[in-house]
């Protein structure tokens, strides 16, 4: 789990992304604050969709850290999530995130912070079609392209 900035209005906000060990995208967030209640609720909004982790690799934010303590805080000791603390371990996300700067540093940055979130949303779901990731009914043996156009027809 990382965070990155966007610039949106002229200031700085904070998107967080969550990779597995196969680079596949777990789940992203953008927030306006980089605090221990924005990654409380990355972390809630991502166990929500794809189930707790037995192992997560943060670097060495306090914000993160105070979050999965309070996370592992109610839980019995067998069954708390484990915290890896390393900056080199966490450069699968930090090569995710080189997507979404190669589409959002290039330009002036966003007017709306409720337009970038629809914007981000669609660059990460074209990335996550793009690694394969996405499965849809009628989608076998079909191109990312025509898979995205499945979506939007």
């Amino acid at each position: 789990m990382d965070e990155t900035y966007i610039k949106i209005k002229g200031q700085w906000k904070y998107l967080y992304c969550a990779v597995d060990t196969a680079s596949q995208t777990i789940d992203f967030l953008l927030t306006a604050k980089r605090d221990t209640a924005a990654a409380l609720r990355f972390f809630h909004k991502s166990i929500r969709h794809h189930g707790e982790p037995e192992v997560v690799t943060i670097d060495k934010s306090g914000d993160n850290t105070a979050a999965l303590a309070t996370l592992n805080a109610s839980k019995p000791e067998e069954k708390m999530m484990t915290v890896r603390r390393s900056k080199y371990l966490n450069n699968l996300v930090e090569q995710d995130h080189r997507n979404i700067k190669r589409w959002t540093c290039s330009k002036l940055g966003f007017k709306s912070f409720r337009r970038a979130q629809a914007i981000l949303a669609g660059i990460e779901l074209i990335h996550i079609i793009s690694k394969g990731q996405y499965q849809h009914l009628q989608g076998d043996g079909l191109s990312p392209a025509e898979k995205f156009y499945l979506l939007i027809a």
